[in-house]
C-alpha cells in the first residue's frame, strides 16, 4: 500500500474598518495606538485565497538559498499588502494583483509579519487619503523581488475615507 504525504495551507483574514486617520499618526507608537483606541465600525472575516505558483517558487528559493534573502524575506520592511478593485477569479499562474489602476500596496504595520507555530500574520492599514474605491483583491507581496504569495478575490466594500486595516494570516501544517 503507498503512503502519501499531504501539506495543508490554510488562509484567514480579518478586515477592520474605522473612521479616523491612521496617517496622521506618523510613530509607530502612534499608528498602535489608534487602532487600539478606535473601535471598528465593521469587520469583516474569512478563509481561503489561492496560492500562487510565484509564491510557492519564491518560498522554495528560499529554503534552498536559491536567492538571497535580504532582497526576497517577507519582512517588515519588504513585505506589503496589495488591494485593488480586480474581481478576476483567482488562478495559480497569476503573478499579482490583476487591477490595471485601483490598486495599492501598503508596508506593515510596525511588529508585523509576526511567525508563531506554523503561522505568519501579516498586517496593513490604509489611511483616509489611500485606496479608495471597491476592495475586491489583496495579495501578500515581497516589495523588492515583486512576488506574490497569494491572492483573494472576494468584495470587502468600498473604501472612501476612514483607516481599513487588513490581517491575513496563513497556516502550514
Amino acid at each position: 500500500m503507498e503512503r502519501t504525504e499531504q501539506a495543508t495551507w490554510k488562509c484567514h483574514y480579518r478586515l477592520e474598518k474605522r473612521h479616523g486617520d491612521i496617517d496622521a499618526f506618523k510613530t509607530p507608537e502612534g499608528r498602535e495606538a489608534f487602532l487600539e483606541g478606535t473601535v471598528p465600525y465593521e469587520v469583516k472575516e474569512g478563509e481561503g485565497n489561492c496560492l500562487l505558483n510565484s509564491g510557492i517558487n519564491e518560498m522554495w528559493d528560499l529554503v534552498t538559498g536559491a536567492v538571497p534573502g535580504a532582497t526576497h524575506i517577507f519582512d517588515n520592511t519588504a513585505a506589503t499588502i496589495g488591494v485593488g478593485d480586480s474581481s478576476t477569479a483567482a488562478a495559480a499562474a497569476q503573478t499579482d494583483l490583476q487591477a490595471v489602476t485601483n490598486k495599492k500596496y501598503n508596508a506593515m504595520e510596525a511588529t508585523y509579519p509576526t511567525s508563531t507555530t506554523q503561522k505568519v500574520t501579516f498586517k496593513s492599514s490604509f489611511g483616509s487619503a489611500e485606496a479608495n474605491y471597491a476592495w475586491h483583491e489583496w495579495v501578500v507581496k515581497q516589495s523588492t523581488s515583486t512576488k506574490c504569495l497569494n491572492r483573494k478575490v472576494e468584495s470587502l466594500g468600498t473604501k472612501t475615507t476612514g483607516t481599513w486595516t487588513l490581517e491575513i494570516d496563513i497556516t502550514l501544517s
